[in-house]
């Protein structure tokens, strides 16, 4: 071997052991070898949708819809006061039977309780003991008379039996007037008094229970009777919508319990004191209830109407796209974007369109379908 070719050797050979020992001490980026990052750039706000396509989405425009403004409002049903009758007993006692429990429909005159009672066994006697006197005091008149046409007696004695014999018959009248008020029968003496109905209606509350007592006006009301053929519907308005409501007004009102049921009310009360914290007036309204499918406390929807007809626009309903509690339109920017614009809904009206309060005016094109294009955005 000559002296070239060993040198040449022994460059190869400290070549591949430097090449080891880099290998062995040095690590190699991973950054250094990857590609760049991707930059992504946002055209427009969140509201603006860019599509390839925009001729797959069709328009329509908004026309002039004129219609009567509307107000809703949540109310509940409630008893009218001045239909409340109650049921009390004058004669103080021990209650021996109770015929009647709270929710029962009643009839005017219906028997609803028996009281016995000291009251009324000693009104009995009062009107015994003037009886007996009114006829004694008539004999003796009788006996007066007789006596001053014989000259027995004088005209003095004739008047002073007259007067007796007066104020018998009115201890006796009011005797009888007594036992009328304790609810008592004169023909019929007894120590029980029997309470009944005033008036047909609704038990609406009971105070009492059987083998109870009673003090008779000190006692509460043993019953409340309400008449539910006519009640009250009491709602919560806004101040900024009393515009809406005028007293002597008729309001549609819908039960929530029945959807297809339309009653007529009248605005009966607004009140004049709005509530501090909602900034609400009570507005109530007087409704007929003769089948008696109103029921206290049940919720209905009012609806009042204005008095002059406003003009709004109307667009498809599938125009009108609902999300995060709010309505929303898409309206044409250029070729192929579209602004999503907030919007006021209004009412449905036939065919298949909605009324829109505000955000829109008549002209303005709107895409006709809003669910496909957020749909197709989203994709």
């Amino acid at each position: 071997m000559n002296r070239s070719m060993l040198l040449g050797a022994l460059c190869l050979a400290a070549a591949a052991c430097l090449a080891g020992c880099r290998a062995k001490g040095e690590t190699a980026d991973p950054k250094a070898e990857a590609p760049p990052p991707a930059q992504v750039v946002q055209e427009g706000g969140s509201d603006i949708v860019k599509v390839d396509k925009p001729d797959q989405f069709s328009l329509a425009t908004a026309t002039e819809y004129a219609a009567v403004p509307e107000l809703r409002a949540t109310g509940a049903v409630a008893v009218d006061v001045s239909r409340n009758v109650p049921v009390v007993s004058l004669a103080s006692g021990r209650i021996l039977e109770v015929h009647a429990r709270l929710g029962d429909t009643v009839t005017k005159g219906q028997l609803l309780m028996r009281v016995q009672s000291n009251d009324l066994a000693q009104a009995f006697s009062d009107y015994r003991q003037a009886g007996a006197d009114e006829t004694l005091t008539r004999a003796q008149l009788d006996r007066a008379k007789l006596l001053y046409d014989k000259g027995a007696i004088a005209q003095k004695d004739v008047e002073i039996a007259e007067d007796a014999n007066a104020k018998a018959k009115i201890a006796v009248l009011t005797a009888q007037e007594h036992l009328h008020v304790l609810g008592a029968d004169k023909d019929r003496p007894s120590s029980i008094v029997d309470v009944t109905a005033p008036i047909s209606g609704v038990i609406t509350d009971q105070q009492v229970t059987a083998a109870a007592g009673t003090q008779g006006l000190a006692s509460p009301s043993a019953f409340t009777i309400s008449d539910l053929s006519q009640v009250w519907i009491l709602c919560d308005v806004y101040e900024n919508d009393l515009h809406f409501v005028r007293t002597g007004e008729t309001a549609e009102v819908h039960p929530n319990a029945y959807p297809s049921m339309v009653l007529k009310g009248r605005v009966d009360n607004i009140g004049p004191i709005l509530d501090p914290n909602l900034r609400t007036a009570k507005v109530r309204l007087q409704v007929a209830n003769p089948s008696q499918a109103l029921r206290v406390g049940m919720f209905v929807t009012a609806t009042f109407r204005g008095e002059k007809k406003a003009a709004h626009a109307v667009v498809p309903a599938s125009a009108v796209l609902h999300l995060h509690d709010r309505d929303w339109v898409y309206m044409p920017v250029n070729g192929t974007e579209f602004r999503r614009v907030p919007v006021v809904g209004g009412n449905m009206v036939p065919p298949g369109l909605q009324e829109i309060v505000s955000g829109l005016l008549p002209g303005d094109k709107v895409v006709a379908n809003a669910l496909v294009l957020q749909n197709t955005s989203e994709q």
